[in-house]
């Protein structure tokens, strides 16, 4: 298999080894859904039985992978034996050297190929440098069986990282296998299965029940059920009804439904989540980014460190013994090896961006899942975030001396002009607009409202500070309304106004204690007004709330919080509070998996409507970052007590070994427990 870009070109052994890259080039390059991809269509086959042997051999490709080891190991305890429990006159000089040059062949020559692919990259300094140097210099000095079983473990490290690495990829592979490579389309009244890339925009998809949805789609039949568990994390069905969007990865679970495809099988929303996560790897975490610069100062002065414990002696001890120094030498740059750090530090935040996704929150990178983590406050918007964002009209205010219906007929036509829930709810109040009633001059003011031009006359639709801006003036305490308020103005004169209500989500009380558990505060910022804002407020127990806010206002707000030395996420719809966004340390999008705008203007997007997700994807950056220092601590520590004995004589290989290999698979385990918890 071979995955190439523009800068490298990675090649794989039959054992699926990564054989010229990096360890942490490898752990990215192992997880990229590019390569998962290929992965896929190479394995996901059928021969010409019809049977599918997409999973046949997962047996034999982790025996291969052992293989090797297993060799060695055999050869090693054999030497062992003969060495200690059966001496044979025959097993000494050159049989015995040429025996565990043998052992070591099959772990040792693969990592010597390595290092000098390294060296030619210009990267001297590898940890394969220091095992080649390091098992090398054993057999130098006579100490065969110990530069064998260095490597032995070492290799034995680098199959169980590799397996650690697929099991991070499972997440990314679930998604994979969610978006079916045929669909069965109709065409001239005929079915007929095709590949998913080759349906154009348009077709009509039939689908069984318990059939994947492979591309976007606009739903035809009259209503169906869907499992969205791959997208969202939830595994309770989500009805349909004709019309509305659905998504590739979807399973139908009733009757058969018919889909019109919307858009292309690259473009599909499941296509954009997996390259989203696919790009999560190159946005690295501060610990990330420290620990790659620390390796490439660290790995350089432990080989001066080394030659200089093996030389200085020399003019300082009288009984200066050149192989026993080199001995320990040799030991020290085994211990100094910093694989256990390079390798489960970017794991354990893989791990992370992949428990996320599978509960449906997506991180843009593992710097973000840092800054959550540290999260002292979470500001939010009102609509769509805590509540429902499905509006309905309450009550009709209007002064008698106004045709009510004619009125309610004009704001219904400029409230066609937006997107904003308010405005669906007029509609569904008043009933299909007038079109042959015309408009001129149609605006919208930010944060106030609409304005438009009917019969030479101004119409203005808004809040009561668009009242004020064009000075209308109007005989009512605005706030002893609750509700949210739409004034009418007309002719320059003050119409009435429309209340509209929404509800609150069923999951917006234990949000707000979820996080106050977290030790985090909550801030609710909106630009409905302030009456609203803060009875929502009251109901949720949350900390602050501020309404009557045009999109500068919640920017200050912002800035005020920040002022205060307190990290800020922001959650929104990403998209019209995108200044507020870009301020906040964290941007998180509510219901991006409906939005494409959504996941480009986001740092973190939660797939769908919950706002519990929004603790959640804290406490998973708090797990994470957890688990990657607890690594980083048992590296440091473990490696640190035995390098110093290393350097006193007092550790041998085997206690190198430890340090090295065993606090590395220490590590790993650790890091791979991420993925198992339950959030």
């Amino acid at each position: 298999m071979i995955n190439t870009d523009k800068n490298h070109k990675h090649t794989y052994d039959a054992q699926g080894k990564m054989t010229c890259c990096t360890q942490e080039e490898k752990i990215y390059t192992q997880a990229g859904a590019k390569e998962l991809v290929n992965e896929k269509h190479q394995h996901d086959h059928s021969d010409d039985d019809g049977h599918d042997h997409s999973h046949s051999g997962s047996n034999d490709s982790v025996f291969k992978m052992f293989l090797p080891a297993i060799i060695s190991l055999v050869l090693l305890l054999t030497g062992i034996v003969m060495d200690n429990w059966l001496p044979q006159t025959w097993f000494t000089g050159w049989v015995r050297i040429i025996w565990y040059v043998v052992a070591y062949a099959p772990v040792g020559f693969p990592v010597l190929a390595d290092a000098v692919k390294s060296i030619r990259k210009g990267e001297i300094f590898s940890e394969f440098f220091l095992m080649g140097i390091a098992t090398i210099g054993a057999f130098a000095i006579g100490e065969y069986p110990e530069g064998v079983a260095v490597m032995l473990f070492y290799a034995v490290g680098e199959v169980f990282q590799t397996m650690a690495v697929s099991r991070a990829k499972a997440n990314i592979k679930s998604l994979l296998d969610q978006r079916p490579d045929e669909v069965t389309v109709l065409r001239n009244s005929q079915t007929e299965t095709v590949k998913a890339e080759t349906v154009n925009i348009g077709e009509i998809i039939q689908l069984k029940p318990g059939e994947k949805l492979g591309l976007d789609g606009e739903l035809l039949s009259e209503t169906a059920s869907f499992n969205t568990a791959a997208l969202t994390g939830e595994s309770k069905p989500d009805t349909k009804a004709k019309g509305e969007t659905v998504l590739a990865g979807m399973i139908n679970l009733n009757t058969v439904a018919q889909v019109q495809v919307t858009t292309a099988y690259t473009d599909s929303k499941l296509s954009k989540i997996l390259e989203l996560v696919q790009n999560a790897t190159s946005q690295k975490a501060p610990t990330e980014l420290f620990i790659r610069k620390f390796a490439k100062i660290y790995t350089p002065i432990v080989v001066l460190l080394a030659v200089a414990i093996c030389v200085l002696p020399y003019f300082f001890v009288a009984d200066y013994e050149f192989k026993d120094w080199l001995y320990r030498a040799l030991v020290f740059l085994v211990i100094s090896c910093p694989c256990a750090l390079v390798i489960s530090i970017p794991l354990g935040y893989f791990g992370g961006i992949g428990a996320a996704s599978r509960n449906g929150i997506l991180f843009k990178g593992s710097n973000f899942l840092d800054a959550l983590s540290n999260i002292q406050n979470v500001v939010m918007d009102k609509t769509g975030t805590m509540t429902e964002g499905v509006f309905k009209v309450q009550e009709v205010v209007f002064d008698k001396a106004f045709n009510q219906d004619e009125i309610l007929q004009l704001v219904n036509i400029l409230e066609s002009h937006s997107t904003h829930p308010v405005a669906t709810a007029i509609h569904e109040y008043v009933g299909k607009p007038d079109n042959t009633i015309r408009l001129e001059n149609t605006e919208e003011i930010a944060g106030h409202g609409l304005k438009s031009t009917v019969n030479g006359k101004d119409l203005l639709v808004g809040n009561f500070k668009l009242m004020n801006k064009f000075g209308i003036q109007y005989d009512l305490d605005q706030n002893s309304i609750v509700y949210t308020t739409i004034a009418v103005a007309y002719d320059n004169k003050f119409v009435g106004y429309i209340t509209i209500a929404d509800s609150i989500k069923e999951d917006a009380q234990e949000t707000i204690n979820l996080l106050h558990k977290l030790n985090v505060k909550a801030t609710m910022l909106s630009g409905d007004k302030s009456t609203v804002v803060k009875y929502v407020a009251e109901q949720l127990g949350i900390d602050n709330a501020f309404g009557d806010l045009l999109p500068e206002d919640k920017v200050n707000r912002v800035k005020e919080i920040k002022a205060k030395g307190e990290s800020v996420a922001f959650v929104g719809d990403g998209v019209n509070d995108a200044p507020v966004v870009a301020l906040s340390d964290v941007g998180i999008a509510m219901g991006g998996l409906g939005s494409d705008a959504t996941i480009e203007t986001a740092d973190v997007v939660i797939q769908d409507d919950k706002p519990s997700k929004i603790p959640l994807a804290i406490n998973i950056g708090k797990q994470t970052k957890k688990i990657v220092w607890q690594n980083i601590t048992l590296a440091f520590v473990v490696k640190g007590i035995v390098l110093v004995l290393g350097a006193g004589g007092l550790a041998t290989m085997w206690e190198a070994v430890f340090a090295d290999v065993g606090v590395a698979l220490l590590a790993i385990l650790n890091a791979v427990r991420i993925q198992r918890m339950k959030f």
